[in-house]
């Protein structure tokens, strides 16, 4: 049991911490797939 929790909190604190890279990494949805030509609000 104890693998397996210590196994979700290492899922959790790799997700949340590739999130925030790839945020301030400019790799956002809306940063690669906008263009001069597209207008998100």
């Amino acid at each position: 049991m104890k693998a397996m929790l210590a196994g979700f909190a290492a899922i959790v604190v790799i997700s949340v911490g590739a999130w925030l890279v790839l945020e301030r990494a400019g790799f956002s949805s809306q940063d690669v797939y906008s263009s001069q030509n597209v207008r998100l609000d």
